[in-house]
Order: structure tokens, then sequence, then C-alpha cells
């Protein structure tokens, strides 16, 4: 029987492909079948002009962990549509998205992710999004 990497060690191959991620300095935290947390630490160049994590950001990070998670269940994919709810001003020492693949499906996929801000070990919810994916591969 074929060795098949764990979800982690998938993801983190993956994560040196995009450039965006590397740039960023986005990190796995976990991964388990149909969800994923990823995470990064602020940089002055993440903020928008009232100092926080700039909405792109914000979007960037919810996209990527919905994809995360549902490559660790169905493969390779490319959102198609997304969603970006955001709660709060994103400000924070370090933030950490995390993903649930809602619906699994072999021509697409609907994964749901929190985006928290993190400061002195205390987590604020900042935003939400939703993605529909297209699988790939």
């Amino acid at each position: 029987m074929p060795h098949t990497p764990d979800p982690i060690t998938t993801l983190q191959n993956i994560n040196k492909l995009a450039h965006f991620n590397t740039w960023a300095g986005l990190e796995i935290v976990s991964a388990s079948p149909g969800s994923a947390e990823i995470a990064i630490d602020w940089r002055e160049e993440f903020g928008q002009y009232s100092g926080f994590l700039h909405a792109g950001m914000v979007g960037g990070l919810l996209d990527t962990a919905c994809g995360f998670a549902a490559v660790t269940q169905v493969g390779l994919v490319l959102t198609s549509h997304f969603s970006v709810s955001c709660l709060r001003p994103a400000v924070g020492a370090r933030f950490i998205a995390r993903a649930k693949l809602i619906k699994p499906g072999k021509t697409q996929c609907f994964a749901r992710a929190e985006l928290f801000a993190i400061n002195d070990d205390a987590e604020k919810l900042v935003a939400t999004g939703e993605a529909i994916m297209v699988v790939t591969g």
C-alpha cells in the first residue's frame, strides 16, 4: 500500500509553493482531514491606514484556510467564490485562521473559517469567511 503523507506535511508542501504565503510568513499550525489552522505574525506592511490588519490580508487568510481544509480531504482546489465578514478591527500580534470543510464533493466543496487576533494569549474573533471551491485534482 502506498504511503500517504499526513495532512500537515501535505499542506506544508503546498504552502512552500505559494509565493503569497511565503511572503506573509504563513505557517501551518495544525491539520486533519477536513480542517486546517494557519497563522501569521503581525508585520507593519500588513496594515491599512489605521494600523489594523488590511481587509485584503483578512480575506487572504480566510480563503487560504478554507482551501487548506478542503485539500486535506478532497485534494487540490481552486476557490470560485468566497465571502468575508469583518466583525471588529483586526489588531493583534498574531493572527490565526481556523477552517472546517463543511460539504466535501467530487466537483465542488464548501468550507467555513474564523480569523482570530491574538494579544497576550487572549484570542478575539475578528472575521469570518466562507468559500465555495472547485476540486481540481
